[in-house]
């Protein structure tokens, strides 16, 4: 019964329309609290933050006081929010209506302090920079108005002090992809053209990022891959599998970033470092299998080839050996040494057979033939002649192995060249890697602990 009586009581004669206060000069304080629940999405391509928060707000009813021993001792009591006056406060930010619960009831006290609590879904527009994926960090603001009364009629303050406003975290749930770092407040004064003065109260909710999923899923591949082109440069310079193999790992890194590509945040503003930092990486890619095939090129055995320049012999057969501290520089010389060593002993060893037919040369041994006397047998004459043959071929064999013996040093030549080009390509590249690596790896850990 008592409930009842100062229920009625209180509504009997009160006028919602209207802002409560006995004289028009005074104004209305509303002092407001904000505590972050959940962080449920972030639109990176449409600028949307969608927030589940827990929002509180009072205010002083000079029409709903009255007199605790009249009614039972009764010092509190709800009342239903669609009979009394309720302040048009808004969120500037807002742009869509979220799936917010009702709450149907107010808290009143006896000295007229009216307790408005009730959880909203806000979704907000906000300035998303992804610059920094996915080390980035997120600062929202949350701006909390009345969209009519101007700071005469009603001002705004803050509930509870900023320090403990800052660093609550009681009632979030940080299981997601975000975690709450903090939330700043901040009171200012908004006008329009000159015109009266709105009172503003700004919540900034600065979240950030978990990078965990994302490095296990998109850094961490493109640096096995990375790894396994920088290995492939230990295969021969001459063997045709590097070239297969780095267009395997080309072919396997472009199905990679289309696995990849609707994972990354997609915005007409900007490209997150991660997309340049994958497209850098396709790029070296492609000039680490350009220089294989021109190396491929250089080495590649032909009879048209000609010889090696002089300068580019003391360019890298020499100083660029140096530079390189290339140990093994020498074994193309001694191989195209050896070579020559094996085919002055064949051409000993026939010279030495063909003396002890007395012959030096072929001609000569022609010549004695046809200066021979006219009374030697018919054998004999056969016999000189099918000798003269005989060294006729073997002086062409040996010609041709000659010719073939310039054409493998030639080569060789060439293959010592592609190995110390390809030394000197390979660490270029090593170095141009290792310097993107280091760069990427200070940008983001300097923002992540920023």
């Amino acid at each position: 019964p008592a409930l009842r009586r100062l229920s009625h009581s209180l509504l009997a004669h009160y006028q919602k329309g209207t802002r409560p206060v006995r004289d028009w000069r005074t104004t209305t304080n509303v002092a407001i609290d904000l505590m972050v629940y959940a962080i449920l999405s972030v639109d990176e391509k449409n600028q949307v933050l969608t927030t589940y928060v827990w929002y509180r707000q009072h205010w002083t009813d000079e029409f709903l006081q009255w007199d605790p021993e009249r009614f039972d001792n009764l010092t509190q009591i709800s009342l239903p929010v669609e009979s009394i006056w309720v302040p048009d406060i808004l969120i500037n930010e807002f742009v869509d209506v979220g799936k917010s619960p009702h709450v149907p009831y107010v808290y009143v006290s006896h000295h007229g302090e009216v307790q408005n609590l009730k959880p909203i879904q806000v979704m907000t527009a906000c300035s998303l920079d992804i610059y920094n994926f996915p080390f980035d960090v997120q600062n929202c603001s949350l701006t909390f108005t009345s969209w009519l009364h101007h700071i005469r009629d009603i001002n705004l303050s803050l509930w509870r002090q900023p320090e403990l406003v800052k660093f609550d975290r009681s009632v979030f749930m940080n299981q997601g992809e975000w975690e709450l770092l903090y939330v700043l407040s901040r009171f200012q004064e908004f006008s329009v053209k000159s015109s009266d003065s709105y009172a503003e109260m700004k919540f900034y909710v600065v979240i950030r990022r978990r990078p965990l999923f994302y490095t296990v899923s998109l850094l961490l591949p493109s640096i096995f891959l990375m790894l396994m082109d920088i290995v492939g440069f230990y295969l021969p310079p001459n063997s045709g599998e590097r070239v297969s193999f780095k267009i395997t790992l080309l072919l396997g890194y472009s199905v990679f970033l289309i696995i990849v590509s609707d994972t990354l945040p997609a915005t007409a503003v900007g490209t997150p470092l991660i997309g340049i930092y994958f497209v850098v990486c396709m790029a070296l890619l492609v000039i680490s299998l350009t220089e294989t095939i021109l190396i491929v090129r250089l080495v590649h055995k032909q009879d048209l080839q000609p010889h090696v320049p002089e300068w580019v012999k003391r360019l890298l057969l020499e100083r660029a050996t140096v530079l390189l501290c290339i140990r093994d520089r020498n074994k193309f010389s001694q191989s195209r040494t050896q070579s020559s060593d094996i085919s002055r002993q064949a051409e000993n060893d026939s010279t030495a057979r063909l003396n002890q037919y007395g012959c030096e040369d072929p001609r000569e041994c022609e010549t004695v033939g046809g200066a021979g006397p006219t009374l030697a047998s018919a054998g004999q004459a056969e016999g000189s002649l099918l000798l003269h043959g005989v060294l006729r071929e073997i002086t062409a064999i040996r010609q041709f192995l000659e010719k073939r013996e310039e054409f493998r040093d030639v080569a060789r030549e060439w293959l010592q060249v592609g190995y110390v080009l390809d030394v000197l390509l390979f660490r270029a590249y090593l170095v141009a890697v290792l310097a993107y690596t280091v760069t990427l790896g200070t940008l983001w850990s300097v923002w992540r602990d920023a």
